[in-house]
């Protein structure tokens, strides 16, 4: 069974991850290759554009990687297969709690390898993930006012049924396999420019750094309402905040902090209104059409909270597509 553990130095209780999974946390490069290798014709390469967007001081060039065109409008599907493919056991049925984008990668992952999959969402979970959930022919079951509860219920129905338990965010699998943002852009973009990521749970921004070290300077971009990454960062612990969009992206784990460290991640935080700007001149000036999440790193450039050096380029990740309130 899969619950709440303690963890070493009085940090706060973390998710233990189920029977065959690696728990060992550290995540590298080869980790990342391996990952690439293991989900590749699974999921998409996603493309690279070379735009300029505006700023408070006038355009500013930006290469914007479209990663809200994967496969079920998340990058957590490449998570998702890296995880059950590289498994040392999977049985018949995977259950997971959440009430987004990783039970949606869940459902499509393993619809595509013929396992059953349950999600266990709490009640505030938007009714545009769930159909897309069902849409996948995953079971959907409510329960829970929160990701916790809905979370304990996941665990003990694992089980009760004898069922293998994925999780959302803070696996060594799940950030290796999200971490293949990080190689593809390494293919398609000249240079060594800094990467700017959304955070939600922490995968994504850990797994592009485990992509690339050192080599390029990875930022992570949150909104001031939620700011896990950056106190996490301040404190060297795992911290919990509300997020607004996803009641599942409740903390920072104690993987994704580790890389964060390891790497140098900074990490930068914007207002709400400006990732709200950023998401309605996404769609103004590109119909482009991303959750709030998907236009927070964008809402750093054009705030001015990140401001390029002169002549730099930065990458800016548009990573999920799953929007509950349509754009006028």
């Amino acid at each position: 069974m899969s619950g709440l553990v303690p963890v070493e130095d009085g940090r706060e209780a973390v998710e233990a991850a189920p029977a065959g999974y690696d728990t060992s946390g550290r995540v590298s490069r080869t980790d990342v290759r391996t990952a690439r290798k293991r989900v590749a014709g699974r999921v998409r390469k996603t493309p690279v554009f070379h735009t300029s967007v505006a700023g408070p001081a006038g355009p500013v060039p930006v290469s914007l990687k479209l990663e809200y065109l994967q496969h079920g409008g998340t990058f957590k599907v490449r998570g998702a297969y890296n995880t059950l493919l590289g498994a040392a056991v999977v049985t018949e049925r995977v259950v997971i709690a959440s009430g987004g984008n990783a039970g949606i990668a869940a459902a499509l992952a393993t619809s595509q390898l013929g396992i059953a999959c349950t999600v266990v969402v709490p009640e505030s979970a938007p009714h545009t993930k769930v159909a897309a959930m069902w849409s996948h022919g995953a079971e959907v079951l409510w329960h829970g006012a929160d990701y916790t509860e809905a979370h304990r219920y996941a665990s003990d129905f694992a089980a009760e049924r004898g069922a293998t338990q994925l999780h959302a965010e803070d696996l060594p699998a799940v950030v290796a396999g999200v971490g293949v943002v990080g190689l593809e852009l390494e293919d398609q973009v000249r240079g060594r420019p800094p990467v700017l990521v959304a955070v939600g749970g922490g995968a994504l921004v850990a797994g592009v750094a485990a992509a690339l070290g050192r080599r390029q300077q990875v930022i992570g971009v949150e909104p001031v309402s939620a700011p896990a990454l950056h106190t996490a960062l301040e404190s060297d612990r795992p911290r919990s905040g509300a997020r607004g969009d996803d009641p599942l992206a409740e903390r920072i784990g104690g993987v994704s902090l580790g890389i964060a460290r390891r790497y140098g991640v900074r990490s930068l935080l914007v207002t709400d209104d400006a990732v709200t700007a950023a998401r309605d001149y996404l769609w103004r000036e590109f119909r482009v059409l991303v959750e709030s999440a998907g236009a927070t790193a964008l809402a750093a450039v054009q705030s001015g909270v990140y401001v390029p050096l002169p002549g730099e380029r930065p990458v800016v990740v548009l990573c999920s597509a799953n929007s509950e309130v349509a754009l006028p």
